[in-house]
């Protein structure tokens, strides 16, 4: 019950007015969109990054703050006058985080507590977390509740799952309130252009097929053909990044209203295969994709789409765009001179891996 929370005095400054709100990964891919959409809303985004996998670019015209999450002493100072945060900073490979468990470990839990801890020791009580539909594994009932077993398939869903877990403690011990928001396929860019999506190297399926459409690749790999789906690829859930900033800033008026700890998965609801996937590309972008058909991808699951009711109910979200939408946006933003800026400036500094 909202109402049994402790009652904290900011939330009277803080009626009517906007909230200074520390952002982590703030200058990646998700969290570029999220600022702009806080500022949009009258809150005031401060952006916490080490650049490291996200870009300056992406940050011009907003407060930011280079430092890593595991420095606690930056955080400490990045932390004051803070009233929320919203934790974005994070390794999201899956195949990396097979290969290499130590760096998740060590980047999504050791520096995600590194940040809990701060915040506790600053006085902040709220926090919105990027989580993801990976701590679900392979998920026995489709769409996928929020109250579904959390049985991760691979390193990077344990991590975030063991955050999950931090926060369901610290919120019991500590009075520590906060919102998980479980991602599914974040897709599309910001219609003004101003930012997107730009990963070096790319592994998403939308930014691939338009960069094979557009003559940077010369095919988009198939994995698995033989899939229990109705045309045998992978079907996923695809959310447009602007509906995804829209759930950040639902999650921090929640929180600011005094809502209690929760979490919410965020998706259309809607599944896509692979081959609609690529058939939505070709028509907007006109061109002819060509493909090649591998085997299939260890773990992977036949489907993956969310039940997003929960989202829809508490925090009043209803994701606004199509896939359309979503190809449609990520084509303009790849044709766009600061998607080119983002290019050269990877490959002048050697690049080899960018923040989702």
């Amino acid at each position: 019950d909202p109402k049994s929370v402790a009652h904290d005095p900011r939330l009277d400054r803080e009626k009517g007015t906007g909230m200074r709100v520390l952002v982590t990964g703030g200058a990646g891919y998700i969290g570029s969109h999220a600022v702009r959409r806080l500022r949009q809303a009258g809150h005031e985004p401060v952006i916490y990054d080490n650049l490291s996998t996200g870009h300056k670019l992406l940050a011009e015209g907003f407060e930011c703050i280079v430092g890593d999450v595991a420095d606690r002493g930056a955080l400490r100072r990045a932390l004051r006058g803070i009233d929320a945060v919203m934790h974005l900073a994070a390794d999201s490979s899956v195949r990396e985080s097979v290969g290499n468990p130590r760096k998740y470990f060590e980047n999504n839990v050791g520096s995600g507590l590194s940040l809990l801890h701060a915040m506790l020791d600053a006085g902040i009580r709220r926090v919105i977390l990027s989580s993801t539909c990976a701590v679900y594994g392979r998920p026995s009932a489709i769409p996928i509740p929020v109250d579904a077993p959390r049985i991760p398939a691979n390193p990077y869903g344990a991590t975030k799952l063991a955050l999950e877990h931090a926060l369901e403690a610290y919120s019991a011990a500590y009075g520590l309130r906060y919102v998980s928001l479980r991602y599914f396929n974040a897709a599309g860019a910001d219609e003004s252009g101003e930012t997107g999506e730009m990963h070096q190297p790319e592994t998403h399926l939308i930014p691939l097929a338009l960069e094979a459409a557009a003559g940077l690749r010369s095919s988009v790999a198939i994995y698995g053909t033989d899939y229990p789906t109705p045309d045998g690829t992978c079907i996923r859930d695809y959310i447009h990044v602007n509906d995804l900033a829209e759930a950040h800033l639902r999650a921090l008026e929640y929180l600011r209203e005094g809502g209690p700890s929760a979490a919410f998965n965020l998706g259309s609801g809607a599944g896509h295969s692979v081959l609609e996937v690529l058939g939505m590309v070709e028509a907007v972008t006109g061109r002819r994709l060509k493909t090649q058909r591998q085997p299939r991808r260890p773990g992977e699951p036949p489907v993956l789409v969310s039940d997003s009711t929960a989202a829809r109910q508490q925090l009043h979200w209803i994701p606004a765009r199509s896939l359309r939408q979503s190809v449609a946006t990520a084509w303009k933003w790849m044709q766009s001179d600061r998607y080119a800026q983002l290019q050269r400036a990877a490959a002048l500094s050697g690049e080899t891996s960018l923040r989702p």
